[in-house]
Parts: C-alpha cells; sequence; structure tokens
C-alpha cells in the first residue's frame, strides 16, 4: 500500500485537470452512503469520529472504494496539535485490496476548490475577471488558483477580519504570480466583484445582498453549520440558488438556513452539481443574474481526487 503525503498530492493534482475529473464524477454512478457520525466519550473535551464511504459502480472498467477518514479533537490545541486530522484510505473496488492511504486534509482542500470551480464553469460569467476572496485560511489559495483555471481572474482582493493574515497571504500570493491584493474595506470591495468566494467560519453574515452587482457568481464554501453564516437573507433572495448535493438543504448555513426560517422556499434552489453536470439545468441563463453556490462537501469529490492523485502517481 502507498502512503501519499500532501506534498505528493501537490505534486500529482492541477487546475482545471482535476475540476474535470469532478465533472465526470458528478455525471457518473457514485455510490455515496450517508456520513458517519460518532462521539467518542473522553475525560476531557468530547471527541468526534467522521467517516465518509463511496465507490465506484462496476462498469467493466477499473472500480475504486474510499473512506475519508477525519477526527475532531477539540483540545488538541493544548498539545500544540491540530484539532482536525484526515487520512484517506483508497481500496481497490474489485478485490478490496488497500492501494493508498493519502493526506486526507490536503485532498479536501484540492477537491473542495475544484467543487467550486466547477460550478462557477456553470454559474459565473465567462468574462468574470475580477475576484473578491473573503477568508485567508488554507482554503483561500486553492480556491483563487481553482476559479482562475476556470475564468479570466486579472484581480483578487483578499479581505479577512484579522488584517495581518490577510497582508501575509496576499504577498505570498502575488510573490507566486498571482494577482492578489490585500483589502480592507469589504463594503467596498465586492461591489466590483464579477466572483466572490468565501471560506470563513463566520457566525454572522459577512457578504451582504445589497453590495452584489448584476451579474455576480458567489461562491459559498464556509459556515458548515447551522450556526454559521456567510450571507445575509439578501443575498439568498436576490440570487438564483444552486447547492453541490442535496444535503445542503439541511446542513450547514446560508441555504439551509433560509430553507428553514422561510426566507427561500425549496423551488428556489433551482439545482445542484448532479444536475449542472448532467445538463439537467442550464445553470446561467443571463449576463446580469446573480448566482449563489453553496458546498457542504461530498465523499464523491473526495473519491475522485482520490482516483485522480492514484493515476497520476504510478500505479
Amino acid at each position: 500500500m502507498r502512503v501519499v503525503t500532501a506534498a505528493d498530492i501537490d505534486r500529482a493534482l492541477t487546475f482545471p485537470a482535476l475540476i474535470d475529473a469532478l465533472a465526470e464524477a458528478f455525471r457518473s454512478d457514485i455510490v455515496t452512503p450517508a456520513r458517519h457520525h460518532h462521539e467518542i466519550a473522553r475525560a476531557e473535551s468530547p471527541a468526534t469520529l467522521l467517516l465518509m464511504p463511496a465507490w465506484t459502480a462496476p462498469t467493466g472498467g477499473r472500480s475504486f472504494v474510499g473512506v475519508k477518514i477525519v477526527s475532531v479533537y477539540p483540545d488538541n490545541a493544548q498539545r500544540s496539535l491540530p484539532s482536525v486530522f484526515g487520512t484517506y484510505l483508497l481500496l481497490d473496488g474489485a478485490t478490496g485490496e488497500p492501494l493508498a492511504a493519502m493526506d486526507g486534509t490536503r485532498l479536501t482542500l484540492w477537491r473542495t476548490a475544484a467543487a467550486s470551480a466547477l460550478a462557477a464553469r456553470h454559474l459565473a460569467r465567462e468574462d468574470a475577471s475580477r475576484m473578491v476572496m473573503v477568508g485567508a485560511g488554507a482554503l483561500a489559495p486553492f480556491l483563487i488558483r481553482a476559479h482562475a483555471g476556470e475564468r479570466p481572474i486579472r484581480h483578487v482582493a483578499l479581505w479577512n477580519h484579522r488584517p495581518e493574515k490577510t497582508v501575509r497571504l496576499a504577498v505570498e500570493l502575488s510573490t507566486a504570480g498571482l494577482p492578489v491584493e490585500p483589502v480592507a474595506d469589504l463594503e467596498a470591495a465586492v461591489p466590483d466583484a464579477d466572483l466572490v468566494s468565501c471560506a470563513t467560519l463566520s457566525t454572522a453574515p459577512l457578504v451582504k445582498g445589497a453590495w452584489l452587482k448584476p451579474g455576480v457568481h458567489l461562491d459559498l464554501v464556509g459556515a458548515f453549520n447551522l450556526s454559521m453564516r456567510e450571507a445575509d437573507d439578501e443575498a439568498l433572495r436576490r440570487a438564483e440558488v444552486y447547492v453541490d448535493t442535496a444535503a445542503a438543504r439541511r446542513e450547514g448555513g446560508d441555504v439551509a438556513l433560509g430553507l428553514k426560517d422561510g426566507t427561500i422556499a425549496d423551488d428556489d434552489v433551482k439545482g445542484d452539481l448532479f444536475d449542472l453536470c448532467r445538463g439537467n439545468v442550464a445553470g446561467r441563463s443571463r449576463p446580469d443574474e446573480i448566482t449563489l453556490y453553496k458546498s457542504v462537501g461530498t465523499a464523491l469529490a473526495d473519491l475522485a481526487a482520490a482516483v485522480e492523485v492514484w493515476a497520476r502517481t504510478g500505479r
């Protein structure tokens, strides 16, 4: 069994190749059972074990089984350790033989950004050139690169609630050749944007619908539980809303909350990535249309990314 590190994953994957792989996966018949969620009782704070399985249907070609294992130990900060660890186990679908153990945290960053860019392929204007990145965490560089692989992004305004972190990441990315500039005023930056991507843990809306210009695409990646928000109700009401999977109607902030409190109705959610990739819905229909995409993540994307890594790191 091969061990695949974060560095190995970075060498193997590229945008838009991974975006293409995800598009094919959403058109295929990958089985994605419900995520398993287990609480682990401890003398300290309870820990959580998450299991996210998926497998490809046998079609005559090679098949795969995969599972992402995520552990959440809230007290790890006291030990100078991350609170979240992830490992991805890839198996041969025909025999069950373990093929690789991959860095699940890195794989998640790549596939999350690729899924957002896949949505933008269908929802953002083809001439989108100005981007606002809300958040300067681990996902931000991946989202910027992924969106730049799909649209002609010439300027990225980077905002974070901690200005020093914003400047540090902006310098790092601009040194690497990306057109990133730190900004301190989010309200001033958003109205100029063709694409706004959010990856934060905010518990209050950061992006207001009143700021959104006609034709903008809003990409909501953070806010992974019902106590979090990245966009306000007006943004939901003004936009044509799409999600990654049906789970986003129940999980995560923003869309699930909007449905729960009646801000939007079920039929206001126009479709998901399955619908977009299979042509069941058209996606953007007008240049002045405001579009919104909310993701909560899916094991299908994990498996597609893991198979792409496996294919590109030697079999």
